[in-house]
């Protein structure tokens, strides 16, 4: 193994998966800087989400190297690569995955609950970022009373409440309007500026790419130099694109 960059937050070589016999990377490296706003770009099918999984832990590469502060990723163990997604990392996935029983600020505060902070600590952190998306009034309320666009910006301030090191957003607005889009994007954003949070986005949508420092495009499981996107979702996920040198 090779260490990776010093300046490099994240690094990954040459990672290598498949689902079910049907490739999903193909070789894919790169290297994401602290508190950088990294969008992986691509339509539906191009291995974003795959890439994500494995950046984050939530997947072991079968072939290749993560590597997180210096530290390899992908030869931990699956509770130290558990610990590592509690502690260091944030989650946004396209739909909230929210807990029924619990209500906003509940759900919010549930991974700062998980890692022993207090009750009161774990409220106040999760009402601020609550606040800051204009649901604070929604703090008592159950996830089957709010709207689409509400349950997704519980699962922003979720991620953001346990002030992470890395957040990973996967198509983080899928299904939000553009208003709502909007506002969760730029809340995001700012939290990670402000913050020194390093963002890692996939997405489809062109308009979103464009919020990024930088842009890793994917066709097929593989870095590609341009892909072609929408400014709008494509049911089809159509692009053009041309392969890297």
């Amino acid at each position: 193994m090779v260490a990776p960059p010093d300046n490099d937050v994240i690094w990954a070589r040459s990672l290598q998966h498949s689902h079910n016999g049907s490739p999903a990377l193909g070789g894919v490296s790169l290297g994401i800087r602290d508190g950088e706003i990294l969008a992986v770009t691509g339509p539906r099918g191009s291995g974003k989400t795959t890439l994500l999984h494995c950046l984050s832990g939530q997947l072991v590469p079968e072939q290749g190297e993560v590597w997180f502060n210096s530290v390899p990723v992908h030869t931990m163990g699956p509770r130290l690569r558990e610990r590592l997604r509690r502690d260091k990392f944030g989650w946004i996935a396209p739909e909230p995955q929210l807990v029924p029983e619990l209500n906003t600020w509940e759900n919010t505060a549930l991974p700062l609950l998980l890692r022993g902070a207090s009750h009161r600590e774990a409220r106040k952190a999760a009402m601020e970022w609550l606040e800051r998306l204009d649901i604070g009034t929604c703090a008592k309320k159950r996830p089957h009373t709010l709207r689409q666009s509400q349950r997704q910006r519980i699962a922003v301030a979720r991620a953001l409440a346990t002030g992470p090191a890395v957040i990973f957003a996967d198509e983080p607005t899928a299904t939000l309007h553009r208003t709502d889009r909007t506002h969760v994007l730029r809340t995001l954003t700012s939290a990670a500026r402000s913050h020194g949070i390093t963002v890692v986005l996939a997405t489809h949508d062109a308009e979103i790419a464009a919020l990024a420092d930088r842009v890793v495009p994917l066709l097929d499981g593989r870095r590609v130099s341009t892909v072609r996107l929408s400014a709008e979702a494509d049911p089809e996920g159509r692009a053009a694109c041309s392969l890297s040198v």
